[in-house]
């Protein structure tokens, strides 16, 4: 296999559960606890800003409401991010990807993206993520991309090919290793509950690293390390602390 450049440890959504999610705040409450690599989820307005969001519609982690993907980013940019999770956070706007790269790059921090698309802005958010992120990390040791939706991670190979990619799956579904293969993947994440030492064996045979999401059980990360593992996410940054 290549060198892996990403440390094992990643915070989820920033450190998503201490401060509100993929927010800068949490980015900053992660690295408070160790961490030099995150996990974050981005996806577009509707003008084609590169933002961090988790979900479809703007309501559980915003005061907005409906899609993203049908608001211009002057008008996401005036939401409240953070209010929903704790009163000290109120106000804390949605950060722009390039806020984002700034703060990791500044921090020697590295960086998966998990490219979110909105229901049927696949291959545009794809693209548009993988062009964005060559842009903000030239130069530099560029973040993994990744996504769920394989026609993402297709729009994200054909705009910038030698950007690193992984494919997510949170069930082993019919055609998945096919599927990583077309995309050219440097990686596979997994629900770590379908992650074992026969399933990271064979993806290093293939050449790809095995990476876990969302571990916040310290007896389960030991496991998996001593299994091979090559990256785990987790919500624990309080916990789990990377070594």
């Amino acid at each position: 296999m290549k060198p892996w450049p990403y440390p094992l440890w990643l915070a989820h959504r920033g450190a998503g559960k201490i401060a509100p999610e993929n927010t800068l705040a949490a980015f900053r409450a992660g690295a408070g606890f160790g961490y030099r690599a995150f996990e974050c989820d981005v996806k577009l307005s509707r003008d084609g800003e590169a933002f961090l969001l988790h979900d479809d519609t703007l309501e559980r982690t915003s005061s907005g409401q409906g899609s993203p993907a049908a608001q211009d980013w002057a008008d996401l940019a005036r939401l409240d991010a953070g209010a929903w999770h704790s009163p000290p956070y109120a106000a804390e706007p949605l950060p722009r990807f390039a806020q984002v790269a700034a703060f990791c790059q500044a921090n020697g921090c590295m960086l998966n993206v998990e490219i979110k698309p909105c229901p049927g802005d696949e291959v545009r958010t794809g693209a548009a993520v993988a062009r964005e992120a060559a842009r903000l990390w030239r130069g530099a040791l560029p973040p993994l991309l990744s996504s769920f939706k394989p026609e993402a991670l297709a729009a994200a190979r054909d705009a910038e090919p030698t950007l690193p990619r992984a494919l997510l799956l949170d069930q082993l579904w019919d055609g998945w290793w096919q599927a990583a293969e077309q995309l050219d993947v440097v990686a596979v994440i997994t629900n770590y509950r379908l992650m074992d030492g026969a399933l990271i064996k064979r993806l290093h045979g293939r050449g790809w690293r095995a990476l876990v999401y969302t571990v916040n059980d310290e007896a389960v990360a030991k496991r998996l390390i001593a299994d091979g593992i090559d990256g785990i996410i987790t919500d624990a940054v309080d916990r789990l602390r990377p070594v």
